[in-house]
């Protein structure tokens, strides 16, 4: 085990079971990968990852790479035994090896891993319909989606990117969000466009692109609350603008119950940053609205029965870097919903925050406790298991080299070039500038990549996932 793998003493968690870092495992890819670790468009990089999250059955943790790869890890049996050796070694039962990057990853609602036909995973590539696969589907390259459900431009062919997507309970429907615009998808109408369109502005051609009327600009995440028994819920959409709506698809239309900017409220009232929406999160009563940001220290909190109105922020989550860190919520463990909610959370520095009694009070709310999970590396995704006794982290990122010394030899290069001759063009000095973010990114390096499982202490009380 990794000293960075190991709790401090009288810690609250255990690590249970670790893929190790993926960016030092030397092993060939199998025929079915072709292209697991390595990817050409990464120069012989080995991915990491960047997602992580549960199956709704609880028993698979769905990752996605840089790489562009699915994993489903399947949590081993003996994971809460106490006579297992720790840690266990995580390897992926199924992987689905995608041609271009997606910008969503979504589990069916109803997976069950007993039953394969309910295996399904959504995502959405670039001039691409959104594909849905089978996870323990046969191995193919390319792999072969087995429904797909186009979203095109009106007037035209081209396709629109889902840049985010929610696929609620019981899973008949999903949501999937582009620029200045929702769309809901039945699932079982395959290769047909979406039943229901909702624009975010009143219309993107007229010059004042909306008006100031609703949310203009690309969604960049989607979240559904918790639903009644009916089924109904709001759904919350973010956008990299720092705008968030609130929409209701149980209407007709797909009406709209609200808009409003965070971004007076993160940079006036929080002073925690901000630089567009990563995530929205409901809490588990329905009542509470979580936002999150790159480029922000923070968590925004909103009572959604009030409006726009600001209850409080969770202070010290580091996101300092446009990569998505997203969270997760719990109900309190003390019981009752006036006590309560728990958020988890990773940051960029390595290490999973948790804020206890979150929506009982305002302003500023600071963590209750952390603990290290990756060492100078970023921890994208904290997922909290279903029955509470168990949460799985997944860390990666890249680097680049400190090259301060050639960026001194590059100005006195400058210095003297700009003596010699007084003037140069623009387009010279945008390759100039161009060649040199290539070669830095030529330069990047991976930092420790891993997926892992820990234990959490709840009064010695211990539930099979």
């Amino acid at each position: 085990m990794d000293r960075e793998d190991v709790p401090p003493q009288g810690s609250k968690v255990e690590l249970l079971a670790s893929t190790g870092d993926i960016t030092l495992q030397d092993e060939s890819p199998s025929p079915s990968q072709s292209s697991t670790s390595l990817n050409e468009r990464d120069d012989g990089l080995r991915g990491y990852f960047e997602t992580a999250q549960w199956t709704a059955d609880g028993t698979t943790i769905l990752a996605y790479s840089s790489s562009n790869l699915i994993s489903g890890y399947i949590v081993p049996e003996d994971l809460l035994s106490p006579t297992a050796s720790r840690p266990l070694k995580l390897t992926p039962q199924a992987t689905i090896q995608l041609p271009e990057p997606s910008n969503v990853l979504a589990g069916a609602p109803y997976f069950r891993l007993a039953e394969p036909w309910t295996q399904q995973l959504l995502v959405s590539s670039r001039d691409h319909p959104i594909q849905l696969f089978y996870l323990g589907s046969s191995p193919s390259s390319p792999p072969k989606p087995a429904s797909c459900y186009p979203l095109t431009k009106a007037r035209s062919e081209t396709f629109l990117s889902a840049t985010s997507l929610v696929w609620p309970y019981p899973g008949t429907h999903f949501i999937a969000g582009s620029r200045n615009m929702l769309a809901k998808f039945d699932v079982s109408r395959t290769g047909e466009e979406p039943l229901l369109r909702v624009k975010t502005i009143p219309s993107e051609r007229h010059l004042s692109k909306g008006g100031g009327v609703g949310m203009r600009g690309t969604v960049s995440s989607l979240s559904a609350q918790p639903p009644d028994a009916n089924f109904a819920s709001l759904v919350a959409a973010g956008t990299w603008t720092r705008w968030v709506g609130l929409y209701d698809f149980a209407q007709a239309g797909g009406s709209c119950a609200a808009t409003w900017s965070i971004a007076q409220a993160a940079t006036e009232e929080a002073s925690i940053g901000g630089d567009g929406v990563t995530q929205t999160i409901w809490s588990p009563c329905g009542r509470y609205l979580l936002i999150g940001e790159r480029k922000a220290t923070g968590i925004l909190v909103y009572d959604v029965r009030v409006t726009g109105k600001l209850l409080g922020w969770l202070a010290g989550r580091e996101a300092l870097g446009n990569q998505r860190i997203s969270c997760d919520v719990f109900p309190s463990q003390d019981g009752g919903e006036d006590r309560g909610f728990e958020v988890w959370s990773g940051t960029t520095d390595g290490t999973v925050k948790i804020w206890e009694g979150v929506g009982t009070r305002e302003g500023a709310h600071d963590p209750a406790w952390s603990w290290a999970v990756a060492q100078r590396s970023t921890v994208g995704s904290t997922c909290v298991h279903q029955s509470g006794t168990v949460v799985a982290t997944c860390s990666g990122s890249w680097e680049f080299p400190d090259d301060e010394s050639d960026d001194e030899d590059d100005d006195r290069n400058d210095e003297v070039s700009s003596q010699s001759s007084s003037s140069s063009s623009s387009s010279d000095d945008s390759d100039s500038d161009m060649s040199r973010t290539e070669a830095l990114w030529m330069r990047r390096r991976n930092k420790e990549s891993s997926l892992k499982i820990w234990s959490i202490s709840n009064n010695g009380e211990d539930t099979e996932p």
